[in-house]
């Protein structure tokens, strides 16, 4: 009895199936075929590759992770294994491990003389910018914490010598001037709030700076890749 055209067909031809189904952007059942063709043959690494694109393109980034590092374990030279790799980690938030493999990407991208275009680049600066903007929210929240503790201390002391004075005031004590207090603490504020706005300040430039390096660097290593069509198939 003959068998079902699905059950004799190849590993390559259920890849090929897949690579159908992916452009018309069916991408479950494409994932399907490239699971049956994993099964035909475990040991090719692009059917892992496709198959974790799908994954990616569904938003199932564990999927598409387990994908990729098994692609890797084939074949440690993949493009697309650490480009994907990267893209599912920059979803995730893990900015060092994107950057990580996106830049190992880039270099093999250069290293094979295959161009995917402005992908590996992009999502490179992207996810730059990602782990900065990060890095900075934190160092901000961090900074509104001590400028708001400095803040408390201050008001602390202020209120405490002020409450000081009144006492001594009520004993008939020279006690100094009130006005005075409260000016000192004022003046120390004042102060505080205009050292944080020239710390701001220069974080800005800096952050602007840095960003516009990382965009020239990265354009200008663009050049330097083969011209080949970015085909995930």
């Amino acid at each position: 009895m003959a068998g079902s055209p699905e059950k004799s067909s190849t590993a390559q031809e259920l890849k090929e199936q897949g690579n159908r189904l992916f452009l018309c952007r069916k991408y479950q059942e494409a994932a399907t075929c490239y699971s049956k063709a994993i099964n035909r043959n475990p040991s090719v690494a692009v059917y892992y590759t496709n198959r974790a694109l799908c994954h990616v393109k569904l938003q199932q980034h564990d999927k598409a992770l387990a994908d990729c590092k098994h692609a890797l374990e084939l074949d440690s030279q993949s493009v697309k294994a650490h480009f994907f790799l990267g893209q599912c980690h920059l979803e995730l938030e893990n900015y060092d491990e994107a950057i990580g493999n996106l830049q190992k990407a880039y270099n093999l991208a250069k290293e094979q003389r295959l161009n995917f275009g402005d992908d590996i680049p992009s999502a490179l600066r992207i996810a730059k910018k990602k782990r900065w903007n990060s890095i900075e929210e934190k160092r901000i929240n961090q900074e509104n914490e001590l400028h708001a503790y400095l803040t408390k201390l201050i008001l602390a002391e202020k209120e405490r010598e002020l409450e000081e004075y009144k006492e001594k005031q009520d004993d008939n004590q020279n006690g100094g001037d009130a006005g005075k207090i409260a000016s000192k603490h004022d003046k120390y504020l004042m102060d505080m709030d205009e050292l944080f706005s020239q710390v701001d300040e220069k974080r800005k430039v800096t952050r602007d700076s840095g960003l516009s390096v990382w965009q020239d660097q990265f354009r200008a290593d663009e050049g330097a890749l083969h011209h080949t069509q970015w085909n995930h198939l």
